[in-house]
């Protein structure tokens, strides 16, 4: 158990960024699923930018690596691709 201040507020620090960056990163992974359900071009098209933006969000802060963003990214694109208009 941390006996200094400072370890003590270090800890509540890193549970409250913990909660954070779970939160962001589960509504990024909701955000992607719902892109990969849809079979509408359309509705993908639109939303897929939002996504990537949070994407992009999740790697500037360090909660998810860049590749991980970048290939998530490519996943996205792929996928919209794919779709029949």
């Amino acid at each position: 158990m941390a006996q200094h201040a400072s370890a003590k507020k270090c800890i509540r620090q890193t549970a409250k960024h913990n909660e954070h960056n779970k939160y962001y990163a589960k509504t990024t992974r909701n955000a992607i699923r719902a892109i990969r359900n849809t079979t509408d071009k359309s509705a993908a098209e639109a939303s897929a930018p939002k996504v990537y933006s949070m994407i992009d969000r999740l790697a500037k802060t360090n909660v998810i690596h860049k590749n991980k963003a970048a290939n998530l990214k490519s996943g996205i694109a792929v996928y919209i691709n794919k779709l029949a208009k």
